[in-house]
């Protein structure tokens, strides 16, 4: 099944990199300025429709990239204070609540499906007229698992938010590798992530 995603030509205060700016310096595994610049990205779906989920590679200033994911919601997501990044005006979607997606048990049943069972991103499109108008993506990512079937996430039972940040659920255990390419690739089912001629480990995960 394709999984879509679709984009608004919106205008939006502040941006995400202006939220970002304020926000990276704050995490412990921040390497770099306030000047934070997008390389890539990739986003996943959400099968209900109702939040976004989108992975930002970033890099302030001279330092190293980093990836950052993020779920924008329409209401704030209970219990997820701690990992709220702010919030935002949508032009056309209103306030938007934006997440370090680490801690939204949506964006770890979407990880996972990614990592144990290759569904890869979703592809991005606005509508024209009646039309989809879709968007290359920026980057490629790809998993060496084998397609299986992939354990219901129900909720975040804990983060421990490091470089690697280690998201641990009811039924699954992933890693988000925050500064790709700045660790030896890690064992076990891993997505991989290329753009240029970059090509780094970005996540793993493993069944409980």
């Amino acid at each position: 099944m394709r999984h879509m995603a679709l984009l608004h030509r919106a205008d939006i205060r502040p941006t995400k990199l202006e939220l970002l700016a304020a926000w990276l310096p704050t995490r412990d595994w921040y390497e770099g300025g306030v000047d934070v610049a997008r390389v890539a990205g990739y986003r996943f779906d959400d099968p209900a429709g109702q939040v976004g989920i989108e992975t930002l590679l970033v890099a302030g200033g001279d330092g190293p990239v980093h990836q950052v994911p993020l779920t924008y919601r329409g209401a704030p997501l209970d219990g997820a204070d701690e990992w709220l990044v702010g919030t935002t005006e949508h032009s056309v979607l209103g306030r938007r609540w934006v997440y370090d997606a680490v801690g939204d048990p949506v964006y770890a049943a979407a990880l996972a499906e990614a990592v144990l069972a290759g569904t890869g991103q979703a592809e991005e499109y606005f509508e024209v007229d009646g039309r989809r108008e879709v968007r290359p993506p920026s980057m490629a990512i790809t998993s060496d698992a084998p397609a299986v079937a992939v354990p219901v996430v129900g909720a975040v039972l804990r983060v421990v938010d490091g470089d690697p940040t280690l998201i641990v659920t009811d039924t699954v255990e992933l890693g988000v590798i925050r500064r790709p390419g700045s660790t030896a690739a890690p064992a076990g089912a891993t997505l991989t992530g290329s753009w240029d001629d970059v090509r780094v480990s970005l996540a793993y995960a493993a069944p409980r």
